[in-house]
């Protein structure tokens, strides 16, 4: 099993959807701004799985310079990261997340949020675990500027080593 980590941010603004983990917060008065939909805890879990497969970043598989991702939906960019992994044998076991900002608060969505990802990822909500806390008034977290979010992944398969010998001591 290996482990990859995930970070993203988004600034806050006027006139956009705030939309975490596929789900829209229609009652949040800003939303935040991206090339894509900029769903910022998405995009942190596509960063920590592909860094558990060893495969860069969202930025190298969907660069902000591509005109096909402008306004792209963050969970089919999720889907194909879990394709693309797939494709090397690997598939995600469990993805835990911490989403910080001041507001609104994600308490009462949580588990919609749970079940939306876990639906993308093939698995049980229970493997998906998300958290939230504030900026505590510090930092553009904290001053409402902004999103961040982390995440980490843990991916389950071998890809096969080109050139390794199977019964060769490990390294």
């Amino acid at each position: 099993m290996s482990h990859g980590i995930g970070y993203d941010t988004h600034r806050l603004v006027e006139g956009r959807p705030l939309i975490l983990g596929g789900v829209t917060f229609e009652d949040a008065e800003l939303g935040l701004e991206g090339h894509s939909d900029a769903d910022v805890l998405t995009h942190a879990i596509i960063d920590a799985i592909l860094g558990a497969a060893g495969l860069g970043d969202i930025g190298e598989h969907f660069p902000d310079t591509n005109p096909a991702f402008k306004d792209a939906d963050s969970l089919q960019l999720l889907e194909t990261t879990r394709a693309l992994i797939g494709a090397d044998g690997l598939r995600v076991k469990h993805v835990d997340a911490t989403v910080v900002m001041e507001r609104p608060k994600l308490g009462p969505r949580k588990q919609e949020i749970r079940e939306t990802l876990a639906r993308v990822l093939r698995l049980q909500p229970h493997h998906v675990n998300i958290k939230a806390t504030t900026g505590e008034g510090m930092g553009f977290v904290g001053r409402g500027e902004g999103v961040a979010a982390l995440a980490i992944a843990s991916v389950m398969g071998a890809p096969p080593v080109p050139g390794a010998r199977e019964d060769a001591p490990p390294a």
